[in-house]
């Protein structure tokens, strides 16, 4: 088989391969490549869905395409400023700033400009556009800040340098000697010589898009991307979950409840077919359901480390879980891949899904120095925690709306996610295209606290009737989650 030329941007992989069935068994990998690879978890969906689309490569992750397009073709008028706009179809990676040092990059995130107000010692207020006014003084945000993060662990990005693993075609990370990798290799047939092949291949960015997008859909994403020259021609939905509800994993997890504002939503329902045709929706439901774009792949992951998968994405979240710790570089690189946050300032104010924003702290030694990492701060030093102006107000005359949208506003939204300005042509149409006739429809309301959002949140990474499994569908029994 041709080998792909050498690069020094390439990574270098060995693969044991079964000749009989043109499958790889597993992969040895350095920490170059193992960095590149967990880096997945940072990446926000709505860049997971651009990266496919630029690419040329088809893929459907349930309904998170069909969110992206509404929001490509939605009014720029409706939403409060391009800036909101432009969040949720180019999020940015709150881990860009560790990102930037892999070895291969599949996203390039420019740095946004920052810029300090003149009194940042007494007031540490930052805005992405310059000259608008500090919140605590008279003085105009002006001077630019590159915040090129402090990092005194030196070589890898998340893990140590000289760290390698095997990782198995279903990307199942394991040690190279430990009895759980002898028994599977013992398993797939590894052990057996004359069925087994060594076979070395330099990766480049094509194929580690490859290799994210077949795990979304696929069991063998190696094999898919190292063996098969022809991509898959359409990877279709990531799984179809109708008639059964969709739950969390983290459903119980703590979030502020004296912070957390229900939202009031109208489901227009078959009573025959027990399906929503469609919701009439305030801007506030809106805000919660595209701000899911702006996540990134690690806490969506979190959410559902049990679910059935299509593909086998899932089993890198609990790779970087069950990862020994002696080989991340520190606590805080392990945390930026375990609980990925986003980028300060970018958030939906009614955080029912209980995502935090990343904090960068200030402080001196010997120069002024920027970190995520308040660890590495000297206990000689003081530190200053840096806020955030809120970049979705820019241009608002609005001080006090929230979220991406301009209030009040009316929407419809299909059980598949196509948001509309309420139309009742479209919302006729919808109810013909379903074949539903209008003695056949009858209003409910529901309220969506932080378990049915995180529930939207998981039914719309794998199912197609996203509002029907959501509020629809009877809880089913929680399953026993697997020791971590």
């Amino acid at each position: 088989m041709a080998q792909e030329v050498s690069d020094a941007r390439n990574i270098s992989l060995k693969a044991l391969v079964d000749k009989g069935r043109n499958r790889v068994i597993f992969v040895e990998a350095d920490n170059d490549f193992i960095d590149v690879l967990f880096s997945f978890l940072t990446i926000p969906m709505g860049k997971i869905v651009r990266l496919a689309r630029d690419h040329s490569t088809a893929l459907e992750i349930g309904c998170i395409n069909k969110l992206y397009q509404s929001i490509e073709k939605l009014d720029v008028q409706v939403f409060r400023s391009n800036v909101c706009r432009d969040v949720l179809l180019l999020p940015h990676c709150a881990a860009n700033c560790h990102c930037k040092n892999l070895k291969l990059k599949i996203i390039d995130d420019v740095e946004p400009t920052r810029f300090k107000c003149d009194n940042f010692d007494y007031f540490p207020w930052l805005s992405y556009f310059a000259n608008v006014p500090c919140p605590s003084c008279s003085h105009t945000l002006g001077s630019e800040v590159y915040l090129s993060v402090d990092d005194s662990q030196v070589g890898g990005v998340f893990v140590k340098e000289g760290a390698s693993v095997i990782i198995t075609d279903d990307l199942q990370v394991l040690p190279q000697l430990s009895a759980a990798s002898i028994s599977l290799f013992t398993k797939l047939g590894a052990t057996n010589s004359n069925t087994t092949e060594e076979l070395t291949f330099n990766i480049g960015v094509e194929q580690v898009l490859n290799l994210l997008v077949s795990s979304f859909v696929s069991k063998t994403p190696f094999t898919e991307t190292l063996l098969k020259p022809n991509p898959v021609p359409k990877l279709g939905c990531v799984n179809s979950s109708q008639g059964k509800c969709i739950e969390s994993q983290m459903s119980g997890d703590s979030i502020d409840e004296e912070k957390e504002k229900n939202i009031s939503v109208k489901l227009i329902v078959s009573k025959s077919k027990n399906v929503v045709c469609y919701a009439e929706v305030r801007e506030d439901f809106v805000n919660l359901i595209f701000s899911f774009l702006t996540l990134p792949l690690g806490f969506i992951l979190k959410q559902m480390l049990d679910f059935p998968w299509k593909g086998c994405i899932d089993q890198l979240c609990k790779g970087v879980l069950d990862f020994d710790e002696q080989f991340f570089k520190s606590n805080h690189h392990k945390e930026l891949l375990c609980n990925p946050k986003l980028v300060p300032g970018f958030s939906f104010e009614n955080n029912l899904l209980g995502i935090e924003e990343a904090v960068y702290y200030r402080f001196y030694d010997n120069k002024y120095k920027w970190t995520s990492d308040s660890s590495i701060i000297p206990s000689n030093q003081s530190s200053v925690e840096v806020k955030f102006l809120d970049p979705k107000s820019h241009g608002d005359k609005d001080r006090n709306a929230r979220g991406f949208l301009k209030e009040p506003a009316i929407f419809t939204v299909t059980d598949n996610l196509d948001v509309r300005r309420a139309s009742p042509i479209f919302q006729l149409s919808v109810l013909n295209d379903l074949k539903v006739h209008f003695t056949d429809i009858e209003d409910r309301t529901v309220h969506v606290g932080k378990n049915e959002a995180l529930r939207l949140l998981v039914a719309s990474v794998v199912s197609d009737s996203v509002l029907t499994n959501a509020f629809l569908r009877k809880p089913q029994e929680p399953s026993i989650k697997q020791e971590q």
